[in-house]
């Protein structure tokens, strides 16, 4: 469904120093998998998925969907970001519905799609309600039932959970799991938490430090549903440690490269 082909991805500072963001990387994405991305700050976890989504392009290699090139923002790449990103003048219908108005899509069509999304997320008492009124775990809540809503055929999340409390994250993980396997979407999901990644993941795809290559692919043995008391298991203690050796060695890589720095 997805693949980054040996790409790099170079900045230009304001002072004109180059920054690599990421290096030679590859890597594939199945149809219907749910790849979680973790490694340390600054390796191009963002760098990647805003190819993927056709924001960026690469500077050396290719980023592909379904083998063509993405050269442009992508509508079959849905992007949802740790910011909530909702329109703070609409209500939450009408942020649901503004995929669909896009696409030309009936007024009574759009209303009913929408509906069905926000039923799904549960925020059905809320649909006449704008961002301001809400929390901050049901605003997440609108910005997936929106992003579902444009029924894109990948699902490009930047740590869409990062800023919510334990309880509301684990919520929508578990909301989010159960979308997934009832429309089978491809979903290629950032984040710094290793219980998220485990919980959430099929593989997990540990970065190295910058610039970023792919340094090791984890599959994820454990079975589903993955509630919080898997997290006591030992294979899951033991993974959880096999994958947190490959990422502290990047972090501190990436600590010396900064102190260096200075």
């Amino acid at each position: 469904m997805l693949a980054a082909d040996r790409v790099s991805k170079i900045y230009r500072t304001r002072t004109g120093l180059e920054v690599t963001a990421v290096s030679d990387l590859s890597v594939t994405v199945d149809e219907g998998e749910f790849i979680c991305i973790v490694g340390a700050s600054g390796c191009g976890k963002s760098t990647l998925l805003n190819m993927f989504g056709g924001f960026i392009q690469p500077t050396h290699g290719a980023v592909l969907l379904c083998g063509k090139p993405i050269t442009a923002i992508e509508p079959r790449c849905g992007m949802m970001f740790q910011q909530y990103a909702l329109f703070p003048w609409k209500s939450v219908r009408k942020n649901v519905e503004y995929p669909l108005a896009l696409r030309g899509v009936s007024r009574a069509e759009r209303r009913k799609t929408a509906q069905r999304f926000i039923d799904m997320v549960q925020l059905t008492d809320f649909s006449d309600r704008y961002p301001i009124e809400l929390s901050g775990g049901m605003q997440q809540r609108a910005a997936l039932a929106r992003l579902l809503a444009g029924d894109p055929e990948v699902l490009l999340m930047d740590e869409p959970f990062a800023a919510l409390d334990a309880m509301t994250r684990q919520m929508l993980q578990e909301e989010l799991l159960n979308i997934q396997e009832k429309s089978g979407k491809t979903i290629l999901f950032i984040t710094h938490s290793l219980d998220e990644a485990l919980t959430l993941g099929d593989k997990i795809v540990v970065l190295s430090a910058r610039p970023g290559r792919v340094k090791t692919i984890i599959e994820n043995t454990l079975p589903r549903p993955r509630h919080v008391s898997a997290q006591l298991s030992s294979d899951y203690l033991a993974l959880k440690a096999r994958i947190w050796a490959e990422v502290e060695e990047e972090v501190n890589q990436h600590v010396q490269a900064q102190q260096a720095e200075y």
